[in-house]
């Protein structure tokens, strides 16, 4: 394994596990067993650290998302059960591009937006608009109804959900095992998170009197 790499993987678990505030470069180094040097040689700063973990997973998961989008924009009448759904295949993908990926892309994505970390979203939608773009032109075809500030609004609070959701999922997967019996993997969960979002952004318009 090369320096960049070990470098990449140790940032990876300690950012997933204590989020990118709460973790140092020097704790990287000392997992990953380089100097401190090494990160600056290959990657400059922590931000940039940030922003290659990411890239390791959105250049995996951008094609096949959208192939599945393309495929749901291309039915006359997609529901918006199927737009959500789209996004299922290419996550799940993510286990077989890295151990447990699925679940680490997530809760990364989730530390994203609770750890405050602007530049990464200016990041993630400037590198990869084509994904964005093609996920709002599905939810206008099967909600067509909506305008684009509407749209802002419900996939914003959208977001939220799906961010608290993943950032807690390992106590999520705790609490149906312990409480219900119930044993559910990362899978289960998104699978029930779909129809919740779905019916969400799928709400009849209110006008606000």
């Amino acid at each position: 394994m090369s320096t960049k790499e070990k470098i990449l993987d140790a940032a990876e678990k300690l950012f997933s596990d204590n989020g990118f505030n709460g973790t140092s470069l020097r704790e990287i180094t000392s997992l990953a067993e380089v100097n401190l040097a090494a990160v600056n040689y290959h990657f400059g700063s922590k931000k940039e650290l940030i922003k290659a973990v990411m890239s390791r997973y959105m250049n995996e998961l951008s094609p096949r998302l959208m192939t599945t989008l393309n495929s749901v924009q291309a039915k006359d009448k997609p529901t918006l059960i199927e737009v959500f759904s789209a996004f299922v295949e290419p996550l799940l993908a993510l286990n077989l591009f890295r151990e447990n990926g699925t679940a680490t892309f997530l809760q990364l994505l989730g530390r994203g937006y609770t750890d405050s970390q602007g530049f990464l979203r200016w990041f993630l939608t400037t590198k990869y608009p084509q994904v964005i773009e093609n996920f709002i032109a599905a939810v206008q075809k099967a909600y067509p109804e909506l305008d684009a500030e509407e749209i802002f609004w419900r996939l914003h609070f959208t977001m939220g959900t799906v961010v608290f959701t993943m950032s807690s999922s390992d106590a999520l997967i705790d609490i149906a095992q312990s409480d219900y019996n119930n044993q559910v993997g990362i899978e289960d969960v998104i699978a029930k998170l779909i129809p919740y979002v779905a019916a969400g952004v799928g709400a009849p318009i209110q006008q606000v009197q």
